[in-house]
């Protein structure tokens, strides 16, 4: 209670991804998080790492949830039945809202090399059926925070004054800090906010606690009243005295509400996700797109 009173974000938990190795998609992949309980991870349902060249990830449907894809190395070419066609690179990210449907693909640019970390983001219940759209948040228009020894790209909400550019459906905060050997950071968190922070690379001190590259650390939302102020601080330090630390750090107020799982389809009940897959195969979703790949000079 101490921790809560002085606004100080702890952390409830720590998980650490699991490797699967290839598959028929992808040359590598690993699970930082999935859904197995989501009441515990609210609003978020899944994390997901992968390293791809071809095939990789054809056209595919969703429904009722958000993709966020950050591009860790390599370039990502996606498309979708809305028009949109791009290729982003390391650091970038593409938010995408699937809402009533979207018919999508991620590929690896040239065939060559992909290698990205996508989280699910559920969408509230008045929102499943929202019309879809894509925003990509390039470098060169990405918001920034500097500090001593930190330097961090806002996805989403607000961190150190500095607004990311996504729209979002629900209040979210996000960011990717990198930290300098020796430097941290206080981040300003909202106190009824879930929180995770997933260690991309090096170690650090998060909420007190020290986590490695591959762990995830989780702080669950807690009352004004109870955090002594409505928004509490998660402390960042960067532990290793030769390397810089990376760490992605979302969170997001939980929606409370019933999770139904079907594929590539999130809504609130079964009879929803069966409505989903009659509207996909009988064409609500749109034609599948006959989008060329993206030209380039060989």
């Amino acid at each position: 209670m101490t921790a809560q009173l002085t606004g100080r974000r702890t952390l409830t938990r720590i998980t650490n991804k699991q490797q699967l190795g290839p598959d028929a998609q992808v040359d590598d992949k690993a699970l930082v998080f999935v859904p197995t309980d989501p009441a515990l991870t609210d609003p978020f349902l899944a994390l997901v790492e992968d390293w791809f060249s071809t095939p990789g990830f054809e056209w595919h449907p969703h429904r009722g949830l958000e993709t966020v894809t950050t591009v860790i190395d390599g370039v990502l070419e996606h498309g979708d039945n809305l028009g949109h066609a791009g290729a982003l690179e390391p650091g970038e990210v593409q938010w995408m809202t699937a809402g009533h449907g979207i018919i999508h693909r991620e590929l690896a640019y040239r065939n060559e090399h992909a290698h990205v970390l996508q989280m699910w983001l559920n969408l509230p219940a008045e929102k499943k059926l929202t019309p879809s759209r894509y925003q990509d948040l390039t470098r060169t228009a990405m918001p920034r925070v500097h500090a001593p020894g930190v330097g961090i790209d806002v996805h989403a909400g607000t961190v150190g004054g500095v607004t990311g550019a996504a729209r979002t459906h629900h209040p979210v905060q996000g960011m990717v800090a990198t930290l300098d050997p020796g430097s941290s950071y206080d981040l300003q968190v909202a106190a009824g906010h879930r929180l995770f922070a997933h260690v991309m690379d090096g170690r650090l001190l998060i909420g007190g606690r020290e986590l490695h590259a591959g762990q995830t650390g989780w702080s669950d939302p807690v009352t004004a009243e109870a955090a002594g102020t409505a928004t509490t601080t998660l402390q960042l330090a960067a532990v290793d005295p030769e390397r810089r630390a990376r760490v992605m750090v979302y969170s997001g107020t939980p929606l409370r509400e019933p999770v139904a799982l079907g594929g590539p389809f999130v809504m609130n009940t079964k009879a929803e996700i069966t409505k989903a897959f009659a509207d996909f195969h009988s064409g609500a979703f749109g034609p599948v797109p006959r989008l060329a790949r993206l030209a380039y000079d060989r």
